[in-house]
């Protein structure tokens, strides 16, 4: 079986065929400056695909999107792209490739999901902020059963890039929540009186760990480079204000994942996307933050790590949202199953 999956993001589109093994057969990437609009940005990706697979071997569609949206309408409002509100996302996609089942989430708990499947996932938590070390083996599973994979069972997924989006994985299944925007980590409170945020509110973790917002903050403290990734080189080379940037953002990303760890017992937060490929400048000060901050014991133990996957993260988690039993609920005794 080998099903399309999108990755919907703020500056670009991506998308793969992938087989129910994990295998990424084909992969094409639009950034929306490019291709001069969403609409045409969807379509060119979509058939950047398809010609190298063949449309009648696609049996699936699985959409992760920046939000807000609304799974059961198949419409989505990303912040980032305010010419797409209540954008008929499923069924634009569906009339490229009609009579396929066509399943929306968000990207970041898409790239949780994509990270639960075929990430690196281990025995045991370590210590907060702990480096991944190698993954274990897979759990015994039984005829005809997906191996188990040991280990974390409440997996925050995050994207910090052109905003900042979250979402859970719970025993192997996606937190969608009513309206199915449950972990938008993004729009919690870290700063009381802040700047605006694009929601409306005032203060969110997108206004001070976004890529745009971190540029915008060191630019008001005299550095004069051109997006993210220039910050971060210019952090590597030694760039106080640059620096300075990192460490705030990774002072309001760690008090948004201790909130979150309190609130639903998270054994991991996961974190890509562009500012997250940083690496070090980022998980650095973001470890140090977390192991100073953590209070109650149980959030001592929650592991925050980069992606294991990098960008193919997003587009796994959105192809498990259409293949069948490929995701093992740990519950004891449930059946295997993703959620219609």
């Amino acid at each position: 079986m080998t099903v399309l999956a999108l990755d919907i993001g703020g500056t670009k589109f991506a998308a793969a065929a992938v087989t129910a093994d994990g295998d990424v057969t084909a992969r094409a990437e639009v950034p929306l400056s490019r291709a001069g609009s969403p609409d045409r940005a969807l379509a060119q990706v979509v058939e950047q695909v398809t010609a190298r697979v063949p449309a009648d071997a696609i049996e699936g569609i699985g959409i992760g999107s920046a939000g807000p949206l609304d799974p059961r309408a198949g419409t989505v409002s990303p912040v980032n792209i305010p010419r797409w509100r209540d954008f008929p996302l499923t069924a634009a996609v569906g009339r490229m490739l009609p009579g396929r089942p066509v399943r929306l989430a968000g990207d970041a708990q898409c790239m949780a999901l994509g990270e639960w499947w075929r990430g690196a996932f281990t025995e045991e938590p370590e210590k907060p902020g702990a480096a991944a070390p190698e993954p274990s083996a897979e759990a015994a599973a039984g005829p005809g059963e997906e191996p188990r994979r040991a280990g974390f069972r409440a997996v925050l997924g995050v994207v910090v890039s052109t905003g900042v989006g979250g979402g859970f994985v719970l025993d192997g299944v996606p937190y969608l929540g009513p309206t199915g925007n449950a972990g938008h980590i993004g729009h919690i409170t870290v700063d009381p009186g802040g700047d605006p945020c694009p929601c409306g509110a005032s203060g969110c973790v997108e206004t001070v760990a976004s890529g745009p917002a971190m540029v915008r903050w060191a630019r008001a403290g005299g550095w004069t480079g051109a997006d993210a990734r220039a910050l971060a080189a210019s952090a590597r080379a030694g760039s106080a204000i640059a620096q300075a940037a990192f460490r705030r953002a990774a002072d309001a990303l760690a008090t948004a994942f201790h909130t979150a760890a309190a609130l639903l017992d998270l054994d991991r937060v996961v974190v890509g996307g562009g500012v997250a490929a940083a690496g070090p400048i980022l998980f650095d000060p973001l470890r140090q933050a977390m192991a100073e901050n953590a209070g109650l014991g149980f959030t001592r133990r929650l592991r925050v790590d980069a992606t294991s996957l990098g960008r193919d993260a997003g587009l796994l988690g959105a192809a498990a949202l259409v293949l069948p039993r490929r995701l093992p609920d740990t519950r004891p005794g449930a059946a295997p199953a993703v959620p219609e």
